[in-house]
């Protein structure tokens, strides 16, 4: 490809709504631009890039007995309405103007709907079926480029069994092929348990790689790889102090504190010593949970504790549910289910709200005084704390998900009549499994664990040239001339060649952008060198540079820079 013919619009600025290094390069090397919110278009060098991260993807897939289909982004809603994730997915579920029909984030109703009346016999089974298509989802704060946008691009597969042993193995083929496809793009990755989400399923793991800029929070244990996502992660850490004696419960005047560390400095005791309330509506019932000092509720636990619909309660409901305000709200009087997170379990004289504004009450005895409490883990892990597996010291950090694989079970063949007849002719649901990757994820993620301050850093094989040859002075003939025979004999030994042939430009401004489009090799070609036979390669990478004999560039180049 010759620059003076392409459009690779390289920019030395910072663009303004750029803040993570592989959204600021991406943009400064012409591989994106953005033409709405969380919508991107796909520039000529950043597609050649895709297209490779989706051909190790394709590579992959078949290699596991994977059959490609491309299923249509705009489904019907009613096939959606049967799943009910309309209502799971909510307002991040673009539904068009006439509201008959869904532009998909995920085609799990679709796969189901197909199956249906084509896989009649176990002897149909197994199946994988898998798509490379563009996704929608309407995030309320699309960020990050590329990662957290509106329209995407995601390889989603799908395994389809006759029982559950079935889909262990598909499910197992597919962690294969997840680790073989981001070893091959060179990512540093690791895998976590993590919540199903509005999929729905009886397990899930993500393959994440961690950043700053990651949307998801992890916690990981570097002695014994350890890591879950914040959703399902467990840590040891110091539970409530059980007393060998209870205090009888008593009323204390605490005006004005409504936090746990005002309820701390005014009576002079630690945070362990209190149990925080959050009051939740579950099915438009009050439920209060209690945890240790300052915890906070990990609404996705929580979630997965209750089930159903669950939202904070409001301010205008505390009053009439409790008799409070936020900040003297507490589990004596509160007529309504009470859960606690489990470093709560046995707690005795510890402190919490009155159901009464300006007091809270001591001695209370969770055994004692609120026995039908129930105990479930309902906290997030943080750094410091104790690993659950190992005992080692957890670190917590943000990531990004590259890929996520569920073990969904009978959740969409049961809600859409996918049933088959199995050896002794009784009819069953299809087991289903469900397994995305984002490929433009992957191409961000890269970026962000290979650049300098200069620019990208390609390597093999998602770089989308091999070389880049730079004609210094393309005025000049014999350096025109060279350069030229140089492109094509380059191309004509099976080397993909950035040419930067422009007559219009400095030599300045072509190393900068070299360095910044990042190609692994660059060939200067230039007068001071060319008069002794010579040319310049350099090794983006290292920044070594090696002066060559212009005949022997090809043998030159299958050595190491």
């Amino acid at each position: 490809m010759k620059l003076s013919k392409s459009f690779i619009p390289t920019l030395k600025e910072v663009p303004s709504e750029a803040v993570i290094p592989s959204h600021i390069l991406m943009i400064r090397a012409g591989l994106v631009r953005q033409l709405s919110a969380g919508i991107y278009s796909w520039l000529p060098i950043g597609y050649i890039v895709l297209r490779k991260i989706m051909d190790i993807i394709r590579e992959e897939m078949n290699a596991i007995g994977g059959q490609e289909f491309h299923f249509p982004g705009l489904n019907p809603k009613e096939i959606w309405e049967q799943t009910g994730r309309v209502e799971a997915f909510g307002d991040i579920l673009f539904q068009v103007k006439n509201r008959d029909y869904v532009l998909a984030p995920t085609h799990e109703e679709i796969v189901a709907y197909h199956a249906k009346g084509s896989i009649v016999s176990y002897k149909d089974m197994p199946q994988i079926w898998y798509q490379i298509q563009t996704k929608f989802r309407n995030e309320p704060r699309p960020r990050s480029g590329v990662i957290h946008g509106r329209q995407f691009i995601m390889k989603d597969a799908y395994t389809l069994d006759k029982d559950f042993a079935g889909l262990d193995v598909g499910y197992a083929l597919h962690d294969k092929a997840y680790r073989a496809i981001f070893n091959r793009c060179g990512l540093k990755y690791f895998v976590v348990g993590a919540s199903s989400g509005a999929m729905g399923g009886s397990k899930s793991e993500e393959f994440m790689v961690k950043s700053d800029a990651g949307e998801d929070t992890v916690a990981y244990c570097s002695s014994c790889n350890y890591a879950a996502n914040s959703e399902v992660a467990q840590s040891v850490t110091e539970t409530a102090k059980h007393h060998d004696e209870s205090k009888s419960v008593y009323e204390i005047f605490t005006p004005n504190v409504k936090s746990i560390d005002e309820l701390c400095a005014f009576l002079n005791i630690h945070e362990h010593e209190t149990a925080k309330s959050r009051v939740y509506m579950h099915e438009d019932k009050p439920v209060l949970v209690l945890m240790l000092g300052n915890d906070e509720v990990n609404e996705t636990k929580l979630g997965s504790v209750l089930g159903g619909n669950v939202r904070p309660c409001h301010p205008d409901e505390l009053k009439e549910i409790s008799g409070a305000d936020a900040g003297s709200i507490g589990p004596i009087g509160f007529k309504g289910r009470i859960i606690a997170d489990n470093l709560l379990k046995n707690a005795n004289n510890m402190f919490s709200g009155a159901n009464k504004n300006d007091y809270h009450i001591g001695g209370i005895d969770l055994t004692r005084d609120v026995s039908a409490c129930e105990y479930f883990d309902l906290r997030s892990a943080e750094s410091g704390e104790k690993c659950i597996r190992c005992g080692s010291t957890l670190e917590v950090f943000k990531a990004i998900e590259l890929g996520h694989i569920f073990k969904l079970g009978t959740k969409y063949s049961e809600a859409l009549g996918v049933m088959y007849l199995d050896e002794q002719g009784k009819e069953k649901p299809v087991v289903m499994g469900s397994y995305g990757i984002g490929v433009e994820r992957i191409l961000a993620c890269f970026i962000e664990q290979n650049y300098d301050e200069r620019g990208l850093i390609w390597k093999e094989p998602l770089q989308p040239f091999d070389v880049h040859l730079i004609g210094l002075n393309m005025k000049n003939e014999l350096i025109s001339k060279t350069s030229e025979k140089l492109y094509h004999d380059l191309q004509a030994d099976g080397y993909e060649v950035l040419f930067d042939d422009r007559s219009d430009v400095s030599a300045g401004f072509k190393f900068n952008d070299a360095d910044l489009l990042g190609m692994p090799i660059q060939i200067i070609v230039g007068e001071k060198n060319l008069k002794d036979g010579n040319i310049e390669l350099k090794n983006r990478r290292t920044g070594e540079k090696r002066i060559v004999k212009l005949d022997s560039i090809l043998d030159e180049l299958q050595k190491p820079i």
